[in-house]
């Protein structure tokens, strides 16, 4: 998801950025106007590019802040979908796209080059956000989603040992070692921020055979099952809330903070300060359970990213069809 990277730096020459799936785009026509957001139609006269990375939960981000600035007033051109993280970023620095939702971890860690994270997610917000200044970026309210990594168990093994946080599943594999089998992505497995930094965080320890590596999909099917008793997965992820998943509780805080925020280029923002306005009161409604939901339309039940995030923002009352 956020890790997987498209070979780019942030100075490269714009051209470069069509190497990472960034194309021209086409226009978003969803003909709505204003719900609780946008009255006034503030954006009148903007023409914003909105883009996003490639997976799931990224094209419905994407397409809610265009469908935002669409009832807004803005002429809204959609460039979602680009492969890795960096090119959507080097997009919006670049000037070439107007804005994206992006995670507060992955500019922390991947763009700004730090290699440990700020526990408090308000205060990771707020470094991010002072150290895009200088790199004419500028970060607006977050929200409470957070893709970060976790662990998860189903409902049977759940009843049975009663694990709720990360503290107690050490406890666990303290006690009884072969009761804590794992089921990882081979990254996760070797990361400082995946298993070894969770083990020395939590004193916890695994044995070797007792960790299996395989693909993230296979992950939620084989922890559905039972073959491990916990998987490694992604907190907003759809198949969490299909599958009756259980979450572990990070009770240390040791994964970083994946907060979704908006990142505006911040020459746009100067001259169009109203997206703040338009944007903040839909990205505070988003959290891990809506996530989870919109996820799921689309990974388990085969919708469209767009008519998913279209039917959000109608439902919640932000948007209206015309």
């Amino acid at each position: 998801m956020r890790r997987h990277l498209c070979p780019l730096v942030a100075g490269m020459l714009l051209v470069g950025l069509s190497s990472c799936g960034l194309t021209s785009g086409s226009p978003m026509v969803d003909n709505v106007e204003p719900g609780s957001v946008g009255k006034g139609r503030p954006l009148a006269g903007a023409k914003l590019t909105v883009t996003s990375k490639e997976f799931t939960e990224q094209l419905i981000l994407g397409a809610i802040m265009g469908i935002a600035f669409q009832a807004a007033g803005a002429d809204v051109i959609d460039r979602t979908g680009i492969q890795g993280s960096v090119g959507s970023r080097a997009a919006v620095v670049k000037g070439v796209a107007d804005a994206a939702y992006e995670y507060t971890g992955t500019a922390w860690i991947t763009y700004q080059g730090n290699s440990k994270p700020i526990p408090d997610p308000r205060k990771q917000w707020e470094a991010v956000r002072e150290a895009d200044v200088k790199n004419g970026v500028t970060w607006l309210e977050p929200s409470s989603l957070n893709n970060t990594y976790a662990l998860a168990m189903n409902q049977a093994n759940f009843k049975k040992y009663g694990t709720k946080s990360l503290s107690e599943v050490a406890a666990l594999a303290k006690s009884d070692p072969a009761a804590v089998t794992l089921c990882v992505e081979g990254e996760f497995a070797n990361r400082a921020d995946g298993l070894p930094g969770m083990e020395k965080a939590y004193g916890m320890n695994v044995g070797a055979g007792n960790i299996t590596q395989m693909d993230t999909g296979i992950i939620y099917t084989q922890t559905a099952k039972g073959t491990c008793t916990y998987g490694e997965v992604f907190t907003t992820d759809g198949r969490i809330k299909s599958m009756n998943l259980v979450v572990m509780e990070d009770d240390k805080k040791f994964f970083p903070n994946y907060n979704a925020a908006p990142m505006i280029n911040t020459g746009t923002f100067k001259k169009w300060p109203a997206i703040a306005e338009v944007l903040d009161p839909v990205t505070a409604r988003l959290d891990n359970d809506v996530a989870r939901t919109l996820n799921g339309k689309v990974d388990v039940d085969g919708e469209d990213p767009h008519q998913v995030a279209l039917d959000w923002m109608v439902d919640e009352g932000f948007v209206r069809k015309k």
